[in-house]
Formats: C-alpha cells, structure tokens, sequence
C-alpha cells in the first residue's frame, strides 16, 4: 500500500517588468539622450578642444543622473519628481479649498486630476438606473461593479484554482474589446463606525413598545462591542468611445453602446469566485468618494443611501472634500490624513492564490487596495512581447560579446519574457498591471502606526510597495472608484 499524498498546491508567478533594447539596461528614451550627449561632446572636441572640456563636466552629469538608479528608480526620475513637486507648491496646485467657502464656478469640483470628471446617470436596459463618471477632458465613462467575494479560506482548495483560472481568462478577453481601456479593482475595509447596529435596531423598534423594553434595546445596543467591519469590493471599468467599433458620436449614443458592453462582462465576473450585486448607482459613487474624503461622516452616508430617496440627499456636489492638502508624504483631507503606495516590484518567486489576503482584509484602519488592469490588443502583444524576446536576447549577446557571464537575474528574465511570447502565442492576453494601496487615519497622531501596519502586511504579500512620494494625490485618487489611471494622466499634455 502506498501512503496517500496531500494536494498539491497550485502557484503562480511569471511577472516581469517591460524592457526594452537600450544601453546600461535603459529605455529607448534613456539611451537616445546618453548617446546623444556622447556625441555632442565628440562632435565639440573636433571643432574646439576647450570648448569640449567645458562641455564635459555638464555632459558627465547628465549621464550620471540617467544612468544610476536608486532602489530600481532613475536619478532623472527623482529629479524631475522633485522639480516638478516644488513648481506644483509654487503654483499652489498641492492646496485645495472648495464647497461653502469658496464662491465660484468651479467651487464643488473636485481637487487634483479628479477637476475634469462629472457624474453621470444611465439606463441599464432593464429599467434600472447606475451611475457613470464621465471624464470630460478625454470623454472616457467609468461604471463601477459592485461585487461580494468570496473567501479562499473557506472554499475547497480545487474551487478556488477554477476562480483564479476563470479572473485570467476574464483579463485576457478586455484585450478583444478595444474600447475597455483598464479595469480597476478595489478592495475598501474599515471599521464599522458604530452606528450600524444602532440604525438597524432603531429602524425596526416598535414605537408603541414599552418604554422598559425600549431602554433595554437602547442600553445592550450601546453595550454592544464594536468589533464588525465593513467589507467593499468593486470592479470599475473604464470605456473609450473613440476606440468603440460603432464610433458613438453623441454622448447618449456612448452610453448606450457602454451599457451593452457592460452586459457581456458583467455575466461571466460570476465564474471568478465574486458574486455580482449590480451596477452602483450615483448616489452610492457620491457616497464612495464622500467616505474616503471625509471617513468621519461614513455612519450619516450609509444612513443616507439607505433613505428613500438618496438621489436628493447625496449628489456630485457633495462628493469632494471641503478642504485638502497635499504633502510630500501625505494627503491631509477633511476629516482624515491618508498615506499612499504604489507597486515598485511584482513577487519574484511563485505564490499561491491567497498571497495578498492579509493585505486586503480589514484591519484597525480604513484603506483601499486597488489593483489596475490595462489589456493590450491581441496583436499589440504579439509586437511587443516579440520585441520584449528580441531585446532580452540582445542583451545576452551583449554580455557574451563583452565576455561578462550572464547573471541570474538576467536568466531568469529572458526565460519570462520566452514563457511569456510561447503563451501569447497559445491564446493568452497580456495585460499591464499595478497596484495601490492607501490607508486612512482620523486622528493624525495614528498616522505612524497605520503606516506600520501596511507594511507589515506587504511583507506577508510577497511584493514591495514604494510610498508615493510627493504623489500622495495622485495614489489616494486612483484608489476611488473614478477611473484615474497615472500613467495616461502622465502622458497627457498639461493645459
């Protein structure tokens, strides 16, 4: 007889960082501005030696500041982050006063690249209503999916493969819809604020009750620990009619060809271990960003949505914070001071599905993890993860030619990139992804131990997370259901 064996447990992993042909493991745009710096000051030594020796100092220094890295980041990106950070504080970007205090046009807008969005309300073709933020700089709609998911935990170990399997073939089909531009996915816990139960039991409590039972409700009610915690996930996704195949011309027109996208993807998020609870609607999207701005007034939000009519009593205007500040190491917003992360290195080894449990489940403070999805087109995957095999292949014959061995890292990179083009090749999508994180305190004095906390948790996740630094604004953002991604706000023309 042979001894039965345990499960085997499944893992995953394979992640790597875009790289492409450039020299000292740089970009295009790197190499191009240290070669072009070579050559100036070659192309000035010919003409006049002075004047070339005058030009070396500069020249050595612009190389210096793109060729070193600290901690995987370039010089000239710490830089132009600093340069950019103090010209904002000059302007008097990093300050915001809205709502009642400020008498203008645009006194209830939103702070920071959330100023261009507007909400809108759409039908869902089956008599409902769900809310649409609509970015009126690009024209891109967002919808949010409200979702329940489902503990691996507790799920048997075979079901919760079938669900990470089923999440990937749903990522990998946005790459066949060419007007998804990216999915965000957000995870928000907080304490419960204690009024809760409280609203629960006044709600049912018979009026003509007698006083003796009613102070006796009152007092276990008040008695009761406030132990729950409230438990949010959401699916955001964000469409761009210009890239649509019907080419919608008028906003109605967007919106409609929106709500049947919608309608396909929205079906198959049940197979991915989630179960669908429907589109949010406007007042509960205001109720989302109101809560993160201001964390204090989460128990007369909830009460509010949970009213007869919450359109009244929650619209756009009452989403934004009355006052914000940014700092270099935090966002300072009504009633809360939030710290955000960003994704600065993918797991290196395999990890199994519920690597970044702890980091997502609720804790003593109020924060968000969002991880974002950008699909690339079938073909556009084939170029680039063709041209991601060529150049790792280049840089191996770089090394062999310069009579350097190939390090681990090196090898292990090339492998990635080949698995990556074989799957590809196979059926697979390719998507882009990122992660943020933040965290929100009430009391500024906790800031510290709410910091320690996260990262306490990252270490579990097997991943590293780089604090957004002199960028608090924008990560608190993209962690809201709005359809912020910092990559396209990045390559935008400043206006």
């Amino acid at each position: 007889m042979t001894a039965p064996t345990a499960e085997q447990v499944r893992t995953y992993g394979g992640w790597r960082r875009a790289r492409g042909i450039g020299m000292f493991g740089l970009g295009p745009v790197a190499s191009i501005v240290v070669l072009g710096t070579a050559v100036a000051v070659l192309g000035t030594a010919s003409l006049s030696l002075k004047a070339a020796l005058w030009m070396l100092g500069p020249a050595l220094i612009v190389a210096v500041v793109t060729i070193v890295r600290w901690d995987g980041v370039p010089l000239s990106h710490a830089v132009q982050e600093r340069i950019r950070w103090r010209w904002t504080r000059l302007r008097g970007h990093t300050s915001w006063r809205g709502g009642v205090m400020v008498a203008h046009d645009h006194a209830f807008d939103l702070p920071g690249a959330l100023a261009p969005l507007s909400l809108l309300s759409a039908e869902d073709g089956l008599g409902g209503q769900y809310g649409v933020v609509w970015d009126q700089r690009s024209g891109m709609l967002t919808a949010t999916v409200r979702c329940a998911s489902s503990s691996t935990w507790l799920a048997d170990r075979g079901d919760a493969d079938a669900w990470v399997a089923n999440w990937g073939s749903w990522v990998a089909s946005l790459g066949h819809a060419s007007a998804i531009r990216w999915v965000t996915v957000t995870i928000d816990t907080a304490p419960d604020p204690g009024s809760t139960l409280a609203d629960y039991v006044a709600a049912r409590m018979d009026p003509d009750a007698p006083e003796n039972a009613r102070r006796l409700m009152g007092e276990l009610v008040r008695q009761s620990p406030a132990a729950a915690a409230q438990v949010d996930t959401r699916v955001s996704i964000t469409f761009d009619p210009a890239s649509s195949p019907a080419r919608p011309k008028e906003l109605p027109d967007a919106l409609a060809e929106f709500s049947r996208t919608l309608h396909g993807l929205t079906s198959s998020l049940g197979a991915c271990g989630v179960t669908v609870l429907g589109r949010a609607s406007a007042p509960e999207l205001v109720g989302m960003v109101r809560t993160a701005f201001d964390p204090a007034e989460r128990g007369a939000i909830s009460r509010a949505l949970a009213s007869p009519d919450p359109a009244a009593l929650l619209t756009w205007a009452d989403a934004g914070p009355v006052a914000a500040q940014e700092h270099h190491d935090r966002y300072e917003h009504d009633s809360g001071v939030s710290v955000s992360w960003a994704w600065h290195e993918a797991p290196r080894q395999a990890v199994n599905s519920d690597v970044l449990a702890r980091l997502v489940s609720p804790g003593r403070f109020p924060k968000r993890v969002t991880l974002q999805y950008v699909p690339s087109t079938a073909a556009e995957a084939a170029r680039q993860l063709e041209s991601e095999v060529n150049a790792a292949h280049f840089r191996a014959e770089v090394a062999r030619r310069a009579g350097r061995d190939a390090t681990a890292r090196e090898i292990a990179d090339r492998q990635r990139a080949e698995q990556s083009a074989h799957e590809e090749a196979a059926g697979a999508g390719m998507t882009d992804v990122n992660m943020f994180c933040t965290v929100t305190v009430l009391d500024p004095d906790d800031l510290h131990a709410a910091v320690a906390d996260i990262e306490a948790r990252v270490e579990t996740a097997k991943i590293r997370l780089r604090r957004a630094w002199r960028a608090q604004a924008a990560g608190f953002a993209v962690t809201l259901p709005l359809g912020i991604n910092p990559a396209d706000l990045a390559r935008r023309w400043p206006r």
